[in-house]
């Protein structure tokens, strides 16, 4: 996520897109895996040969992603020759859905949000059998929530692992060593050192728009194993886990160790800056901020692992994140796969998308790939952060990454349930809600107004 934009509805990821004209192999092996229809979804199976021909067009988001994008494209077609590529930059979130429902106008494959696919299964391309040979080295999350039914329709990207990033000369000016944070328990003990070292200080960022709130919600649920909805699409928040979670907000809430900002807007961007906040639980796109927005403070910022819930638990969870799907009615859904085949699994695409461009010199260094091989510590595909004092964000992320436990498919309603969840999640860090109140009322309400009405 290159530059995060804050638009609520935006911020998990962005770029790509394919679409028109010959095809170069195989027949289409069409299925309908728990329903029926000319709706069912369509398996794909077949692939290209070497030789393949023919001309598809491609979605994206237009910014600097796109700018990645398209010379990793450019990277394929020097081993493709034959097939061209029409890489286009369109609003996908306004788009894509009505187009995939339409039938028209469609593109052969797009990037899209991870939290948005479940939802248009139907309308997608059923990938199982292709990414089968990649299924065993593929982050077991992100074939997780691009899985509806037992069949993957997404074709998975990024991996974008959570990390705490801090502050570290205010961390050794309170005698507080970042290698001692091992548990959420010694995050909060942290934050009352820095507090008590500057009384004006409120150390812990926790996120005031609803929308971001409940994707960190999530982040802090998957590290333990859960989300909010299980692979059925039953609401679990009534849970051990998820009042573990809102216990600890609540708590460092009451204890005035927390900014309510939201996400780089102006007044958390000052409190960056001025040292009010210094403790950061969050995205690895986070490092947009020191490279980009943080002025005073840059170059003070390091990121480190997630503390855990328990002892020894996992230290990560991922926070946002993005696939490929290619539209059921793609013209050519065959040469769209093989691009993307090449840019997620693929030594030359991966270190194409990841490696030093134009746009990033030393390298695309918000996220990660979801492909294991490609996460290799010793073979980083971009440069230390000078933003992060020369920082190897590589290897943290890549251990990060690998720490990430899998999770269950998205749910459908996921987005619409921020008018519950994500608005009760403000109210608890406002202090006006408890935990129990915050879970009560949002699984009624989620269940009356999303579940039972799907």
């Amino acid at each position: 996520m290159p530059r995060p934009t804050v638009d609520r509805r935006r911020v998990l990821r962005g770029a790509l897109g394919a679409g028109a004209a010959a095809v170069a192999a195989g027949p289409l092996a069409a299925c309908a895996p728990g329903s029926s229809g000319s709706s069912a979804p369509r398996r794909l199976s077949a692939t290209p040969s070497a030789s393949a021909r023919g001309e598809i067009t491609i979605w994206n988001r237009s910014g600097d992603l796109f700018k990645v994008f398209d010379a990793a494209i450019a990277a394929f077609r020097k081993a493709y020759p034959d097939v061209k590529v029409n890489h286009q930059a369109v609003d996908i979130d306004a788009k894509l859905a009505n187009t995939l429902i339409t039938g028209t106008d469609l593109p052969d494959g797009s990037f899209w949000d991870d939290a948005k696919i479940g939802s248009q299964a139907e309308h997608l391309y059923d990938l199982t059998d292709l990414i089968a040979p990649y299924r065993a080295r593929t982050s077991a999350y992100k074939l997780s929530v691009n899985t509806v039914d037992g069949r993957i329709y997404g074709v998975p990207w990024d991996l974008d692992p959570g990390l705490l990033w801090y502050r570290e000369d205010l961390l050794e000016d309170a005698g507080v060593d970042p290698a001692g944070l091992r548990t959420y328990d010694d995050l909060l003990a942290a934050a009352r050192a820095l507090k008590e070292k500057n009384p004006a200080a409120r150390p812990l960022h926790m996120e005031k728009d609803p929308f971001l709130g409940q994707l960190w919600l999530e982040m802090l649920a998957g590290q333990q194993g859960t989300s909010l909805a299980d692979a059925k699409g039953r609401v679990r928040l009534d849970s051990r886990e998820y009042r573990t979670i809102l216990t600890w907000i609540r708590e460092a809430v009451d204890d005035g160790l927390v900014t309510h900002a939201e996400y780089l807007k102006q007044a958390d961007l000052a409190a960056l800056e001025n040292g009010q906040q210094a403790l950061v639980p969050w995205a690895m796109w986070w490092s947009f901020a020191p490279q980009q927005l943080l002025k005073r403070t840059k170059g003070r910022w390091r990121a480190t692992q997630l503390p855990a819930w328990t002892p020894g638990g996992a230290r990560s969870g991922a926070m946002g994140g993005s696939s490929f799907v290619i539209p059921a009615k793609a013209k050519n859904p065959e040469l769209a796969w093989l691009l993307y085949e090449f840019l997620c699994f693929k030594q030359p695409g991966y270190t194409a998308v990841y490696g030093p461009s134009d746009v990033y010199p030393k390298g695309l260094n918000t996220s990660v790939p979801s492909y294991t091989p490609a996460r290799r510590a010793d073979r980083p595909l971009f440069q230390p952060v000078e933003a992060l004092g020369g920082q190897d964000l590589w290897r943290v992320a890549v251990d990060a990454a690998a720490s990430v436990p899998a999770a269950a498919p998205i749910p459908a309603w996921w987005t619409r349930s921020v008018d519950y969840l994500g608005d009760n999640l403000q109210r608890l860090m406002e202090g006006k809600m408890s935990p129990d109140d915050v879970i009560d009322d949002s699984t009624r309400k989620i269940q009356r107004n999303l579940v039972d009405r799907a």
